[in-house]
Parts: structure tokens; C-alpha cells; sequence
């Protein structure tokens, strides 16, 4: 289980990518399969070639969001619908990334990587392995929450609102855009190079059915933790990453077939869509949220009386 929390952390990461353009950019991208095997391929191949492992996450941040910036540049300039402009950036990437890695797997098991002193130390799968992926998603969630809170990332928000309303305002929307698919794609990629690390190799088919993954961290995240707030969604889609990977390795450990992995993320996510729309969890959460703004009149009342 702890290496399940181990990589519900790590994925964290890509969630929060996902996050971005599903949620807040109202933007179904699918470049994420493509972009997360880049930042695998690009970090793994700059470090068998000797770069510092730091380095070459950073450089496979930048690749990941050039790949966002083509999705968004297909759909702004090219006038693309979004899914078909992120399908034939995937596709693309593809192609890419075997010319990035020379061939379909790149081992790192002998190369120095992020996680080599946490290995030496024979940390990896401990509890402070643990402590220092939650460190790194919860940096990175906060990153994310101050962008959303600047005047770009204000902007984002608006446009994934209501795009016609924003442009109304004098915000150059598809600019807006191009710059939320960049940031998706290089956490995404971000993510990618750290789990290359993180598993000791790059492999071509890595990504494949990842954005099913997360769009399962997002959509259960927020349905158990809500989404009232940026800083509430964001630390729900960080939890929703967990108890994803969680009910991945349950599902292995009771004895499933690892070849049904696949399937069995697409019924979380069609369970995490529907339940929320059946009728007595529709009851049980408008009593919830009648309750907290009733506890919070209450405390408004408390106050106003105590000063009075």
C-alpha cells in the first residue's frame, strides 16, 4: 500500500495538469497520453547522456509544454476542434518520442535520477519516501493555487467559465488558452520524467490510457471533496490521484488480472460521473450543503450577538 500512496502522490502531479484544462479551462485534452511519454523520453535520454537529473526534468517540463502550446495553436490558429487538436498532437507524439529515445524503452536503473539518494538510503517504499511525495504534490499544488489567483490565471478561469463573456472583457482569450494548455502539458510531462525516475526506465507505451487516470483523480476527488473553492478542488484532485492508485492496488492485490487495469479505471470514472446524479446522493448532498449554510448562519448570528 505504501508503494500505491508513493505513486497516488507522484500522479498527483498529472492530475493537477489534467485539472487545468478539463476543470478550469473547460478544455478536453487528450494530448496528455503523448505528453506525459515526452517528459519520460526527453529526462531519460538527457540523463544516460550525462546531464544532472535535475536538468533534465526541468528541460522535460519545457518539451511538454511545447506540446500544449501545438494543441493550442491547432485550436486557436487552426481553428481545430479541441479533442481532434489534441488527438493529432497525441498521435504525433508518438513518432516523437521513438525519434527522442532511439528505441521503445530507455532503462535508468544505473543512472543517477532525483530518487537516487532517497534509493541509496533504502528509503524508497518507506514512510519518508512517502513524506517526500506528498512534499512534492502539495508544491506543486500550491504553485498552482497562486497562478489561479494572479490576473492570467483570473483570466483562465473566466475563459473556461464563459469564453464569449471574457472576450467581452478585453480578454484575449485564445492567448489564454494556448498559455493553459502549455502549463497542463508541462506538468503533465513534469510528472512524467519524475515517474521515469521514479521507475527506473522510459517506455514508449507508458502513457497510454493515462488521461483516463486523470480524469479519475479529478472527477472522484471532487465528488468525496467537493470543489468549492481552488485551493478545495485542488487538494481534492491530490487526494482523488490517492485513492485512485488505492483502489488500483486493491483491485490487484484481491487477484484481477493486470491486463484489466484498464477497464477497471474507466467503470471508477463512469461510477464517479453517475453517482453523483443518483437521487438519494443528490438528497444526502443537498442536506449536507443545507446544514453548512445553515451551521454558518448560526455562527454569523453567534458573532453579530456577541458584539451586540
Amino acid at each position: 500500500m505504501i508503494i500505491a500512496l508513493e505513486l497516488g502522490f507522484l500522479f498527483a502531479i498529472m492530475a493537477l495538469g489534467v485539472y487545468l484544462t478539463y476543470r478550469v479551462l473547460d478544455f478536453p485534452d487528450l494530448t496528455v497520453d503523448g505528453s506525459f511519454t515526452t517528459g519520460a523520453s526527453v529526462a531519460a535520454v538527457m540523463m544516460v547522456n550525462g546531464v544532472d537529473p535535475v536538468l533534465a526534468s526541468v528541460c522535460a517540463v519545457v518539451a511538454g509544454m511545447l506540446a500544449g502550446t501545438v494543441t493550442g495553436l491547432l485550436h486557436t490558429a487552426g481553428r481545430i476542434n479541441p479533442l481532434l487538436a489534441g488527438i493529432l498532437t497525441q498521435i504525433a507524439l508518438y513518432s516523437v518520442n521513438l525519434r527522442i529515445m532511439g528505441r521503445a524503452n530507455v532503462p535508468l536503473l544505473r543512472e543517477t535520477t532525483v530518487f537516487t539518494p532517497l534509493r541509496e538510503a533504502g528509503l524508497i517504499g518507506t514512510w519518508v519516501s512517502v513524506g517526500v511525495m506528498v512534499l512534492l504534490a502539495l508544491a506543486v499544488m500550491g504553485l498552482l493555487d497562486w497562478f489561479l489567483g494572479t490576473d492570467m490565471g483570473v483570466a483562465m478561469r473566466a475563459t473556461g467559465d464563459n469564453e464569449e463573456m471574457a472576450r467581452s472583457q478585453g480578454i484575449a482569450t485564445d492567448r489564454v488558452k494556448i498559455f493553459g494548455l502549455a502549463i497542463s502539458n508541462g506538468l503533465v510531462a513534469g510528472c512524467g520524467a519524475l515517474v521515469a525516475q521514479f521507475t527506473g526506465f522510459a517506455d514508449i507505451s507508458m502513457g497510454i490510457g493515462l488521461i483516463v487516470a486523470g480524469l479519475a483523480s479529478v472527477i472522484v476527488g471532487q465528488a468525496i471533496f467537493g470543489s468549492r473553492t481552488v485551493a478545495i478542488s485542488t487538494f481534492a484532485v491530490v487526494l482523488g490521484s490517492v485513492i485512485y492508485r488505492g483502489v488500483i492496488q486493491v483491485a490487484l492485490n484481491v487477484g484481477l488480472n493486470p491486463n484489466d487495469m484498464k477497464l477497471i479505471s474507466a467503470g471508477l470514472v463512469v461510477v464517479a460521473l453517475v453517482l453523483p446524479r443518483w437521487e438519494p446522493v443528490r438528497k444526502w448532498r443537498t442536506a449536507r450543503s443545507n446544514r453548512r449554510i445553515s451551521d454558518e448562519a448560526d455562527l454569523v448570528d453567534s458573532v453579530a450577538g456577541s458584539v451586540n
